[in-house]
């Protein structure tokens, strides 16, 4: 085969290129740190850099942002719930206080005094939020927990359901005697008809109370629904969602009265079947033999109420219920109503690849009307017997008269006789009142510690989590590194030995390029 001078140039020069792309690929490594410059170079790396930055980036996504947010929302629910735990032990001293220690009238004032505060302050560390999201009302995080302002423009339709351990079986005095028509004038007239005396009632508390009053007194229904053999409640098949009830009642089937009604917590002989709604204490009260009748059944209570004071729980955290705006006109206010159903709201972060986890704590388990009903339970209570003290004391100031006759006086001491009874019963029902509050209470309190041990909980896995993802986010980065990185000893040296051939072959051109026809002459 014949070797002409074209062909010695042709691959000569091709030699040249093919050192020259050598280093100038070298000396792009060297500049860029980087094993490849274009997937081209090496799809093998070029793919699996793509996957390692992809969980990389997921990586920084869970480990400097979710799991950060996480936290400081579990730590500002933790402290919320703490500080809800040191309120109610507070309120349990009180409770151990009033239920051991015999009261003067300026330490009942004060317990009373105390309490409310109390009251309001668990309810505000309930309202408590995080970067402008309230903790405690599950995906309504834009809705706080209580009524900020007093609120008379809304009109809730609330269910509640009850099961027979809710009934509670307590004392009250009856026939208390009402000495404000008593004066020296007609002492010789009055008579004292019944005296105070304890009877037993059965009462389911509604949470809330001064419900909305109507023409007919106020709008309440009890429903019984009907069970099957498992004690879940049977479907109605004529209506998707609705359940069959054994027997319903509504207020044309119950005795509408106030606290204050001589007879709200007695039943003469044949009324022992009855029913009576105290609809400023929001107390459903039943006759022994109607007791008797529905001691072991469920009861969903369904009531009305649309004036709400300030730092009262909002009924949608709480309950299935109907809310009615009442700025709008009645033909608007069905059609546009909001309806609420209780369910479970976690409100879940990825924290890891497929770990989502729970980070709230939802209102219903933690912060529950039972709380504040029992405190007001003990204001009742206290109430009582203070308006005794008055009274006692307004006998008293008439017996201090010089002018009285002795059958007047006899008549004085004989009603002092009976409100110093009456005194003696409501002081014991008062310590009772405490000795209930005090079981409520620690109710509350396991309750409450038990959402704060849960959340720790999980505040520990959040921070195991965060551990492990620090150290694979140095693994995976270690890897990428070791997958796309030059290595920049090797880099230098084959950038040497490259630069060495390159030269090498510029001078062996130059000796075959130096020839011409006229040395082969």
């Amino acid at each position: 085969m014949r070797i002409t001078n074209k062909m010695m140039t042709n691959n000569m020069l091709h030699n040249i290129n093919i050192n020259k792309n050598n280093m100038t690929t070298l000396e792009n490594k060297y500049a860029s740190g980087l094993e490849i410059q274009k997937p081209s170079d090496d799809p093998i790396i070029a793919v699996r850099a793509l996957k390692l930055r992809t969980n990389l980036s997921e990586l920084n996504q869970y480990y400097k942002k979710n799991i950060p947010d996480a936290k400081s929302w579990m730590e500002s629910t933790e402290s919320a719930l703490r500080n809800t735990s040191e309120v109610l032990t507070k309120i349990h001293t009180y409770c151990v206080q009033g239920a051991n220690d015999p009261l003067t009238e300026a330490e009942r004032k004060s317990i009373v005094d105390n309490l409310v505060e109390l009251k309001k302050q668990i309810y505000q560390e309930g309202n408590s939020n995080y970067a402008g999201r309230y903790l405690f009302t599950g995906y309504k995080t834009s809705t706080s927990l209580v009524f900020e302002n007093e609120e008379k423009n809304i009109e809730y339709s609330i269910t509640e359901k009850f099961t027979p351990s809710d009934v509670e079986i307590s004392d009250r005095i009856v026939d208390s005697l009402d000495v404000n028509s008593v004066n020296a004038d007609d002492l010789d007239t009055f008579e004292i008809e019944n005296r105070p005396t304890s009877a037993t009632i059965y009462r389911i508390r509604l949470a809330y109370d001064n419900l909305k009053k109507t023409e007919d007194g106020a709008s309440v229904s009890i429903k019984i629904p009907e069970l099957d053999e498992e004690g879940n409640p049977v479907p109605d098949p004529g209506e998707e969602g609705a359940y069959l009830y054994e027997e319903e009642l509504t207020e044309s089937d119950m005795v509408i009265m106030n606290s204050k009604d001589p007879k709200a917590y007695k039943f003469e002989e044949g009324e022992e079947n009855d029913i009576h709604f105290i609809e400023d204490t929001g107390e459903i009260i039943f006759g022994p033999e109607r007791y008797n009748e529905w001691r072991e059944k469920n009861f969903e209570i369904t009531y009305e109420k649309n004036e709400f004071e300030k730092d009262e729980l909002r009924p949608e955290h709480y309950f299935d219920c109907t809310a009615y705006d009442l700025t709008l006109p009645e033909d608007q206010r069905v059609a546009k109503k909001i309806e609420y159903t209780v369910e479970d709201q976690q409100i879940a972060y990825e924290i890891n690849f497929n770990q989502r986890l729970a980070i709230n704590v939802q209102a219903k388990d933690a912060f529950r009307h039972a709380i504040g009903r029992t405190v007001d339970d003990i204001l009742i209570a206290i109430e009582d017997v203070n308006k005794v003290k008055d009274k006692i004391a307004r006998v008293d100031k008439m017996l201090d008269d010089t002018a009285l006759d002795e059958t007047k006086i006899a008549k004085l001491k004989e009603i002092r006789g009976v409100l110093d009874t009456e005194f003696a019963l409501k002081d014991s029902l008062m310590r009772e009142a405490y000795g209930r509050g005090l079981t409520s209470i620690i109710k509350e309190e396991n309750i409450v510690n038990s959402a704060t041990s849960d959340i720790g909980t999980r505040y520990n896995r959040i921070e195991l989590t965060e551990e492990r993802l620090n150290t694979q986010q140095v693994e995976f980065t270690d890897l990428l590194s070791q997958n796309e990185d030059a290595d920049l000893v090797d880099t230098i040296v084959n950038y040497n030995a490259a630069n060495t051939v390159y030269n090498a072959s510029l001078q062996a051109a130059g000796k075959v390029v130096k020839n011409t026809l006229l040395d082969f002459l």
